[in-house]
């Protein structure tokens, strides 16, 4: 907000600084006079290391507090006199004078904290920084000032004088950014993911806000486009609906996503696929294989399909990507290829991100897109688990492939579990994936215990 002082915090490194350019670099693009006042790197330096991330500071003015080599030189003047009482005075002064030479509408102060040295004391600190600040209001400045966390306290202090408090922090998960305060205005919680890239400066990655997202849509029944798999599910999945399709390792799990994807694409509406268990080269060779051919749909714009490279995006940049893909591109389907590769893929210091997962299907559902997951199960026969990962409960649809030993051979079984929209047909029926693609067969009714994955043959037989 206009005319109100802002602090962005956080340890060395953590991208305060850049924080600055982009905050003086938006004002130059709206014509603002804007003014950096430095205490710790020269003008050389700053103008350079902005350079890097694609910033031009040739007409920001720059006021360069900081350390000359004469000071260490210069060292005897300390010995009889405090900090304060040598520089004190001096650096008030160059402080008022750049203030009112440049009148400028926006500041960076970096650190301010820094002014800690110039005061003898905490008292002083802060009635110095105090001071600084009410003065740059009055002069009609937005002040955006960093600072660091110090033994004095003097982050603390700062804290308490600002209208508003970013706190930027980064570990092995990544970056992230946390509104603490803003005053006059409400914040979103965070933290949010972050990222620093050469040529970008500083990209955030606001967390998804499901309820904040909706489209009308008309629900109904859509197509995977196998005539029995369809009549399994009692004609087809409902527009903006969550399936899962569960099973365990090779059993048919991501053909069958990439059947509804192709479904979708033939009847002119985009598909996105998202692949956390597999290259795209990989994927797309083996739909090819089994008869569900997709590189013409990519081709022609109506199918995107995305591998995403293990532990290189946090789970608020993936939903992003996948919110981008929606909304510029009116995107009817998604597929996310592996829950598991989901949580292992996607680098987030939270500790349980499938309430991201979730975060991110019920905004594809607000937006009525159809949403496949696909999840693996551990356990190729025996007792029958829908879900390993606890994932199940974000499903409309639940749709189960399996293993089945007959007659000594390894076979497939596909069935249904759950359907919130209507009905569904409660037998189970045979399965099979060939060079011509899925074949759903008849109901397997001459067997039972077939979720035991060894089924027996009724006594009829």
């Amino acid at each position: 907000m206009p005319n109100r002082t802002y602090m962005v915090r956080g340890e060395s490194g953590a991208g305060k600084t850049i924080a600055g350019y982009h905050f003086l670099t938006a004002g130059r693009e709206n014509d603002e006079d804007v003014l950096f006042i430095s205490f710790e790197e020269s003008n050389a330096d700053l103008r350079a290391n902005a350079g890097t991330l694609g910033f031009d500071l040739s007409e920001v003015p720059i006021l360069d507090l900081s350390p000359s080599p004469e000071a260490f030189l210069d060292d005897e003047a300390y010995t009889m006199l405090s900090p304060g009482e040598v520089e004190g005075r001096s650096t008030t002064t160059e402080l008022k004078e750049a203030i009112e030479e440049h009148d400028p509408d926006r500041v960076v102060i970096d650190p301010l904290s820094q002014l800690g040295r110039l005061s003898s004391d905490g008292y002083q600190f802060r009635r110095l920084v105090s001071s600084l600040l009410s003065y740059l209001k009055r002069s009609g400045a937005t002040t955006l000032f960093t600072s660091q966390p110090s033994s004095g306290g003097t982050d603390e202090t700062l804290a308490y004088l600002c209208d508003g408090s970013i706190s930027l922090s980064r570990s092995d998960w990544g970056r992230s950014v946390r509104i603490e305060k803003f005053r006059g205005s409400d914040s979103q919680t965070g933290p949010h993911a972050m990222r620093i890239d050469g040529g970008h400066g500083m990209r955030v990655f606001p967390r998804l806000v499901p309820d904040s997202h909706h489209r009308e849509f008309t629900i109904e029944p859509l197509s995977s486009g196998i005539d029995d798999l369809d009549t399994l599910l009692g004609g087809g999945i409902e527009r903006g609906s969550i399936t899962l399709v569960s099973g365990p390792s090779g059993v048919g799990k991501s053909t069958t996503g990439a059947a509804f994807a192709r479904a979708t694409a033939e009847r002119g509406e985009r598909a996105a696929i998202y692949l956390f268990e597999e290259s795209k080269r990989s994927f797309r060779h083996r739909s090819e294989s089994v008869g569900i051919p997709i590189d013409d749909l990519v081709e022609a714009g109506d199918l995107r399909v995305d591998a995403v490279e293990p532990l290189s995006l946090s789970t608020d940049e993936f939903a992003q990507r996948v919110r981008a893909e929606v909304e510029a591109n009116d995107t009817k389907f998604v597929l996310i290829d592996g829950t598991a590769g989901y949580q292992l893929s996607l680098t987030d210091e939270r500790s349980d991100i499938r309430r991201e997962l979730h975060a991110l299907a019920r905004y594809l559902k607000n937006m009525g897109v159809t949403v496949v997951l696909t999840e693996e199960v551990q356990q190729v026969t025996g007792a029958f688990h829908a879900s390993d990962n606890h994932v199940s409960y974000l499903a409309d649809n639940i749709l189960f492939i399996r293993y089945i030993e007959v007659r000594g051979e390894i076979r497939k079984a596909v069935g249904v579990l759950k359907k919130r929209f209507g009905g569904f047909e409660p037998t189970l029926r045979s399965f099979e994936i060939g060079r011509d693609g899925i074949t759903v067969g008849e109901p397997l009714d001459e067997l039972r215990g077939i979720l035991t994955g060894t089924p027996t043959w009724n006594e009829a037989e």
